[in-house]
Order: structure tokens, then C-alpha cells, then sequence
């Protein structure tokens, strides 16, 4: 079957799943597989972007040791250490996001799990901000509770990002001080709460195309709504600072099987975008229809008024 056919019968309502044969992505036509993806995010999905952006609200000293992160306490890195940010901060910096067009404003925590006063302190300021600004308001705060799920929706939030990283055959060789299982076990709890669920993971982590189909396949079937597809940049004193950056034309084959499996989600930009030309346009061209935005460490120098005027030359609706 041609690449096209496939993709107007996943218009047409067909979803691949885990039972259906899906090495022809590692090998098809790039072209044309990214044509048929952007035929599919252009149908189903709109030209709308979305726009999101975070705050790192407590930094450092994690005790998990995944070995592409900077904040893990197992590590040698230059990471900043901080506990949980003043209400004060948070909210000036989603008042100027807000400001500037974004969607929606996450506020990010380093650790395992958020608990006792720091997540009563992240209601307190999360409340705040759904009084006062009309931003989206999005959580990451590792492992959590269904309890904690709905205090944080009745504070306003509506989505949890919360990442698999990879698939469930690879994963114990970046992460073992937790599972696979805790990871789809909580995004089960945040669809239960009724939130949207964001949550996606890292490529050039040493995988193989089988490990990148089979995230995009289990992504699929928790029903992600938003999925960030990071490109890894190795980090100085992690395990993993040597291995060699992704070639663009690896980053667009994977956005564009991502939205073959995930043909209703946001498919969403986001650490790497250093590593494709003009900010990631041809991105734009192979499915995906969402990026984190700003200056900060996931973006690597992007900004929202770049992002801006890039979208709207391609005739995106922000």
C-alpha cells in the first residue's frame, strides 16, 4: 500500500494498532511520508498550533537517575538547585506568556513526586492564576495521585504531563530507580481525573526505530492528547553525554510516524529544535501542529515571537 492510500484511510477513520505490521515507516519514501502526515494533522487536527511553555519550578537534587537529565542527584552536572519557587515568580512569568499569545503554562518540579507543603504551596499558586489570568494551566510533577489529580483540577488546571520516555523493552536501559508500568499506571489516573493527558519522550537515546514505534504505539492506546517529541541533547555528566546528536531527517521520520499513530493529537515540538533547520519548519510539514515555546532550557534559544512569525509564514493559526 502506498503511503498515501494509508493516509486517507487514517483520515477516512482507520487506527493502526500494535496488531498491524508497521516496519514500512523505518524504511518508505521520507517525502512522501511526511506529505501524508501533514495531510493527516491538516484534516483531522486543523492549522491551528499550540502554543506551551514552562516554569522549573523546583530544580535539582532528583533521586531517580534517568540517564538524560541534568536534575538527577546520581549525576555530576552545572544543574541550578532550588526548591519551590514563590508564588511571585510563577505567576509574573505566566502573566508575560500569557501576554505574548501562548496557550497554555506549565509549571514543572524536579523529583520523583511532589508532596506535603510544596504541592500545597502549588495549589495555592495555581489557584491564584486561574483567578487572574486566562492562560490553560498545565502540571508536571512526577508520580502522583488521583487524590492530588483532582485538588490540582479543582485549582484550575486541566492537562498533566507526565513522560514515557521511551518504549516499555528500553526503558530499564535509561531508568531503573522506577518502571515502565508506574509511568502508563499514572497516565491511566490522570485520564480518570478527567484531565488531558500530555505526555510523550525522548529519541536518540540509543533505541531503535522498533522502540520509537512501539512509544508511539502505547501513547495511542492511554489516549494521549498532546505528545512532545524530544530530541535528545546530551548533557555534560550524564551517562548518555556522548552519544551523537539525531540527523534532522531521523527527527521528521519519527514526527511523521507519530501522527500516522496519533492522528487526533497535538504533536508537539519540543527539546531538539536546535538540531532542525529554520526552528524545526519542515517539522511543521510532517505532522506536527504543537511546540514548547520561550527561552528556556528545552527550547535551546527558540522564542515566542520567532515561533510567531515562523507559523504564520506557513499559514498556521496560533
Amino acid at each position: 500500500m502506498r503511503i498515501s492510500e494509508l493516509a486517507e484511510q487514517i483520515i477516512g477513520g482507520r487506527r493502526l494498532t500494535r496488531a498491524d505490521n508497521l516496519s514500512f515507516f523505518e524504511s518508505c519514501d521520507l517525502d512522501e511520508l511526511c506529505e501524508g502526515a501533514d495531510k493527516i494533522r491538516e484534516k483531522l487536527c486543523g492549522n491551528h498550533v499550540d502554543l506551551c511553555s514552562i516554569i522549573n519550578g523546583r530544580s535539582g537534587k532528583c533521586g531517580e537517575n534517568c540517564k538524560f537529565c541534568a536534575q538527577s542527584a546520581f549525576y555530576h552536572t552545572n544543574c541550578e538547585v532550588y526548591d519551590f519557587l514563590e508564588d511571585e515568580k510563577i505567576i509574573k512569568t505566566a502573566k508575560e506568556n500569557e501576554a505574548e499569545g501562548v496557550h497554555r503554562f506549565a509549571i514543572v518540579t524536579s523529583g520523583k513526586a511532589l508532596t506535603g507543603q510544596e504541592f500545597s504551596k502549588a495549589l495555592d499558586v495555581y489557584k491564584k492564576m486561574h483567578s487572574e489570568l486566562k492562560i490553560e494551566l498545565c502540571a508536571s510533577m512526577g508520580f502522583i495521585t488521583k487524590e492530588q489529580l483532582l485538588a490540582l483540577k479543582d485549582a484550575g488546571v486541566t492537562s498533566y504531563h507526565h513522560n514515557i520516555e521511551t518504549s516499555r523493552r528500553n526503558f530499564p536501559n535509561i531508568c531503573t530507580t522506577h518502571t515502565y508500568e508506574m509511568k502508563i499506571n499514572t497516565l491511566k489516573l490522570v485520564k480518570e481525573a478527567g484531565l488531558w493527558v500530555c505526555s510523550g519522550g525522548i529519541i536518540g537515546m540509543g533505541e531503535s526505530f522498533e522502540d520509537r514505534l512501539d512509544m508511539a504505539v502505547s501513547l495511542a492506546e492511554v489516549g494521549a492528547d498532546s505528545i512532545p517529541i524530544n530530541a535528545l541533547m546530551p548533557i555534560v555528566g550524564t551517562p548518555l553525554e556522548n552519544l551523537p546528536s539525531l540527523s534532522e531527517d531521523e527527527i521528521l521520520r519519527t514526527i511523521a510516524m507519530f501522527r500516522f499513530i496519533n492522528p487526533n493529537a497535538e504533536i508537539r515540538l519540543a527539546a531538539g529544535r536546535k538540531l532542525l533547520a529554520n526552528s524545526g519548519e519542515r517539522a511543521f510539514k510532517s505532522g506536527a501542529n504543537a511546540t514548547i515555546t520561550g527561552n528556556m532550557l528545552t527550547t535551546c534559544g527558540t522564542t515566542i515571537d520567532g515561533d510567531k512569525k515562523l507559523l504564520k509564514s506557513l499559514g498556521r493559526r496560533i
